[in-house]
């Protein structure tokens, strides 16, 4: 993570057969507009949830660049959550507790129910619940804000938008 000291970062966990897989076209957008204010998306495909992403990591990525055009870095598939869980999702974890899903978005009223029903061991604790979970750091490293998948992207912007300037005002 070293890379990205002084940037703005946005660490998402994706399914490329999710219901929040529309996201990606939104966080493209989010990229393509701040890239230049250092501004990065790292995206970390997980098949944790309902088994929704891809086998391979050259499936993921060739669905990604050509499903939705996605140029910010994609790395290679990982654990989000339980024992396997990779380092940096159990530091973002437990740094920002979770705080609830929005129950008026339209995917949560098939989200919540399902976790409820087939999968109430999610629920316990601060861990990732579902992909894409989003965690906005400043470029000190400094997890900011944690936004679950029923936060579209587009609503984090003013959040986005604030950071990069206070970044910029620090500089």
């Amino acid at each position: 993570m070293e890379q990205y000291r002084g940037k703005t970062v946005l660490i998402v966990n994706t399914a490329s057969g999710c219901g929040f897989t529309f996201q990606f076209e939104d966080l493209q957008k989010l990229y393509d507009r701040y890239k230049e204010r250092d501004f990065v998306i790292l995206g970390f495909p997980c098949g944790q949830f309902a088994d929704q992403e891809l086998d391979t990591n050259d499936q993921i990525q060739t669905f990604c660049t050509l499903k939705y055009g996605v140029s910010f870095p994609m790395f290679e598939k990982v654990d989000v959550r339980d024992e396997n869980a990779h380092p940096l999702f159990v530091h973002l974890a437990g740094t920002k507790p979770f705080k609830g899903f929005n129950p008026f978005h339209s995917v949560a009223k098939i989200l919540i129910p399902l976790i409820n029903e087939r999968h109430p061991e999610y629920m316990p604790g601060d861990s990732i619940k579902w992909n894409f979970t989003k965690f906005l750091i400043d470029g000190e490293g400094q997890v900011v804000e944690r936004y679950e998948a029923t936060t579209d992207p587009i609503d984090m912007e003013a959040d986005i938008e604030k950071l990069l300037d206070a970044e910029k005002t620090q500089a």
